[in-house]
């Protein structure tokens, strides 16, 4: 940082900021260049370090004007001059400091974030004695297939696109919409499967937009399978015995051989994208994280998949406005499910991954004219001897079943039913499992939040429970492993507080009788773990982060946890982090009006730069079910946004409030029939407590949420408008009239049970009650909250009278993508923040 005072006078000073595109070796002083400050000891023109709280104090004893600067450094680089004949106020002190920041809006937009160009979608290969990851060793998001032996330590490159990988403008419309549903940013390579054949190979599949690559890791690739632009190849996965591979064309399903390199067609009658085999339709998913449309047998002799019938579903139209042409290539349609509306209608069958007849299952989710017991398709799953297994939905969430099919003849049985109240939330802790002995002749882990928290329960296979596995107020999360012959069951987990994720074991066999014991933690150190076991129950790789230390990766003992060797480290050193100064937050405890605990983050402007509180702040909002805001990880860390408005003298709240992930389902539950309610009410408990420890002033409080957070700014916004001055509003559904069955009938039920309800929780019913300032930004391609949200609220303000800002992007979608947009959207929002706030 930089002040540069080639003018000295004795009763007024000015003080022109510039910055270097160095690192301040002295991130507390401030380097003076022909400095003068009468009336104080630092006096004569010169240059110094200076400490930053002293410059403070200085500037702040000064009245600032700027002269002619006709004369400027050349190796400088020019910042905002401060407003001449402006009194040099705690806020313009803050200002001129601010301008020597080294914190740049392109920051918030560049990705990897700080610490996180990290080894991810790790994998074991089959033998166990290779872990392979994606990797980008310029810290870019184009990544490439590495792998690293564990014996030797060493990393290697296995695959590198011949033509550079996949980017945004070589993929198919299909692939398109799958990463949205996915929220996927990644380049290059995105993916990649072992294929599984003699312990000597060491083999991965790699889909490309040119097509299918099978990379041996001492030979060159093979481009096995091209693709073509009308025709891309979706989905592909490879079977688990490693001879065949399974893919999508042209909405029908197809299965390459991998040994004579022959490809065979296995379905027929697609429509169009009226009919589709093999696809997971948007629903699944968008909001049932079902992302797959067909499964491979674990024998590898049969496949599964979906016929989905869009039919009953009137195409949505987006237009894209920003494209100069018109006609078929500016518009896309799609069969979007309104709320209240019709659903896809979805049928299970089995083929011979060789060929032949499909056998139909006795199931079609979504039928017209008939109950909605069986309405949605969520989960299938193939068990040991050729079993298949679904688990449906009704439309109301309240009931799930899961049955089991004869492949043959296609009939099925109930094996399990449960219900509640609240709503069933989707899992994927359905682990099947195989014949151990005599005591237990097979069945499968199933997961149940009938106590209220997530736990784990054995099973026969005609559905019978054995048993309970876990227990508490506390939920397990995932089951990422079971060794069946030690009866231990590997799973991810709550047991430790709600801000972490750790991994644990517990018994599989449940004694009789025995009060069950607590689960043995593996995973070492507060924070987060993500884990991969290997095949043989050995190790597992551990990726931990936490709001102290950046992600690394390590490899551990399955037996007790401990640490054989690290596979990735990083220090805190690292360059972005340390250029930025960046600073986790502090986690809070404040108490909800019902004496829930609801934890908090808060990032604290600089009391050196700034001064004391309180400050000016901004309350970013999610609010939403399912998802979890504040925990243990360097995600909060390097939430660049916070940060930044952290280095602008802002103070910056995050909390989560009733109704949000990972607390269990009343905790969860708080939000039925009542988005919009609950969740504003607890935010502006959070609001009420910042003001209450002095930290925040009651008339420069504001809000900034994307999507169901877009729509809680907007909604608290209106709601209590003496409290809140502004908000910034991204992607908000404005009235859940408008948004899709699965999502808006799971938490408000359906429009003609609950027309109150829907009517108190539309942002567009309050738009009279609001006085503070708002910005809308849209995405004018949003396919999941379209852009009619905003438009009909914008027509509520103009109807109420109601000034609006309004920021929309004509080709983006849900997740804004192109970096000029993120960078100019970034500047748009803190240039209102600045002026509302």
């Amino acid at each position: 940082m930089f002040f540069d005072c080639p003018q000295v006078q004795q009763n007024i000073n000015w003080i022109d900021t510039y910055e270097l595109s160095i690192l301040n070796p002295y991130p507390n002083l401030i380097f003076c260049i022909g400095f003068s400050f009468p009336d104080h000891q630092l006096q004569g023109v010169g240059h110094a370090w200076i400490e930053a709280q002293t410059v403070n104090f200085l500037v702040n004893k000064l009245v600032m004007q700027s002269p002619n600067t006709s004369n400027k450094k050349k190796n400088l680089k020019r910042s905002r001059s401060l407003r001449h004949d402006m009194p040099a106020t705690d806020t313009t002190a803050a200002n001129a400091l601010d301008n020597c920041s080294v914190f740049p809006v392109e920051e918030i937009v560049q990705y990897p974030l700080p610490g996180y160009g990290v080894p991810n979608l790790i994998s074991f290969s089959p033998d166990g004695s290779l872990i392979a990851y994606l990797f980008s060793l310029d810290q870019t998001l184009n990544r490439k297939v590495f792998v690293f032996d564990p014996n030797s330590r060493k990393h290697e490159l296995f695959f590198s696109p011949p033509d550079g990988g996949l980017d945004e403008n070589n993929l198919s419309a299909e692939e398109k919409l799958r990463r949205e549903r996915s929220r996927e940013r990644g380049l290059g390579v995105t993916r990649y499967e072992w294929v599984k054949t003699s312990p000597r190979k060491k083999r991965i599949m790699v889909p490309l937009p040119v097509g299918i690559y099978i990379q041996d890791l001492s030979i060159h690739s093979d481009l096995k399978l091209p693709s073509a632009s009308c025709t891309p190849i979706i989905d592909p996965h490879v079977s688990p015995d490693g001879t065949m591979l399974a893919y999508v064309r042209d909405n029908e399903l197809h299965v390459f051989n991998l040994v004579h390199n022959v490809s065979k067609q296995l379905t027929s009658g697609a429509n169009g994208n009226v009919i589709t085999h093999g696809l997971s339709e948007y629903i699944a998913q968008e909001e049932m994280e079902r992302k797959n449309g067909y499964w491979w047998s674990l024998d590898s002799k049969f496949i599964a998949f979906t016929e989905v019938d869009h039919s009953e579903i009137p195409p949505f139209r987006i237009m894209h406005q920003g494209k100069s042409s018109v006609g078929s290539e500016a518009q896309e349609d799609h069969s979007y499910p309104f709320v209240g509306g019709p659903n896809v209608e979805v049928r299970l069958g089995v083929v011979p991954a060789t060929g032949g007849p499909v056998t139909w299952m006795d199931l079609l989710c979504g039928e017209r004219g008939h109950t909605n017991n069986e309405e949605y398709l969520a989960r299938v799953c193939w068990m040991h001897g050729n079993i298949l297994t679904a688990q449906v939905l009704n439309r109301s969430h309240s009931k799930l079943k899961i049955l089991k099919f004869d492949i043959k003849t296609g009939q099925r049985k109930v094996i399990l039913e449960e219900e509640h109240e609240t709503w069933i939330n989707l899992h994927d802790c359905f682990t099947p499992l195989d014949r151990v002995n005599t005591r237990f002749p097979g069945g499968f882990i199933w997961s149940s939040e009938k106590t209220g928290f997530r736990h784990l329960y054995l099973h026969y296979l005609d559905g019978q429970c054995l048993g309970t596995i876990t227990q508490g107020d506390w939920m397990v999360e995932q089951v990422v492993g079971v060794n069946e012959a030690s009866g231990i069951v590997y799973f991810t987990g709550t047991l430790d507080g709600p801000l972490e994720c750790h991994l644990y074991r517990a018994k599989l066999f449940p004694d009789a009788g025995n009060l069950l014991q607590v689960p043995f933690r593996l995973t070492q150190g507060k924070g987060k773990h993500v884990v991969v076991l290997d095949h043989q129950m050995q190790r597992f790789v551990d990726i931990y982060d936490s709001l102290g230390s950046p992600p690394k990766v390590t490899v551990h003992s399955l037996s007790d946890g401990s640490l054989i060797m690290p596979l990735f480290e990083q220090p805190l050193s690292i360059p972005r982090f340390k250029k930025l100064q960046l600073q986790p937050p502090d986690l809070i405890q404040v108490e909800a009006k019902d004496g829930t605990t609801l934890y908090g983050a808060l990032y604290k402007p600089d009391p050196a730069r700034f001064g004391p509180p309180p400050y000016k702040t901004m309350i970013q909002v999610y609010g939403g079910p399912s998802v979890q805001l504040v925990c243990d990880s360097w995600i909060n860390t390097v939430d660049m946004r916070a940060q930044y408005l952290r280095s602008k003298g802002i103070l910056v709240w995050k909390m989560d409030n009733r109704g949000t992930a990972r607390r269990g389902l009343k905790f969860e539950g708080a939000l039925k029939y009542n988005c919009g309610q609950i969740d504003a009410e607890d935010q502006v408990t959070g609001a009420e407590w910042l003001i209450k420890q002095g930290l925040a002033n009651h008339d420069h409080i504001g809000l900034y949420g994307w999507s169901y957070g877009g729509y809680l700014s907007a909604m608290t916004l209106t709601k209590f408008p003496e409290l809140f001055k502004c908000a910034v509003s991204g992607a908000p559904v404005t009235s859940w009239d408008g948004y899709d069955t699965f999502y808006t009938e799971k938490y408000m039920g359906l429009p003609s049970e609950n027309q109150s309800g829907y009517l108190q929780s539309s942002v567009i019913h309050h738009v009279d009650n609001m006085k503070g300032k708002l910005l809308l930004v849209h995405g004018m391609i949003d396919e999941n909250v379209h852009f009619r949200h905003t438009a009909r609220l914008v027509n509520a303000l103009v109807a109420a009278g109601k000034p609006y800002e309004l920021l929309i992007f004509p080709d983006e979608r849900h997740m804004p993508r192109r970096l000029r947009d993120r960078k100019y959207m970034e500047e748009r929002i803190w240039d209102f923040i600045e002026r509302s706030l």
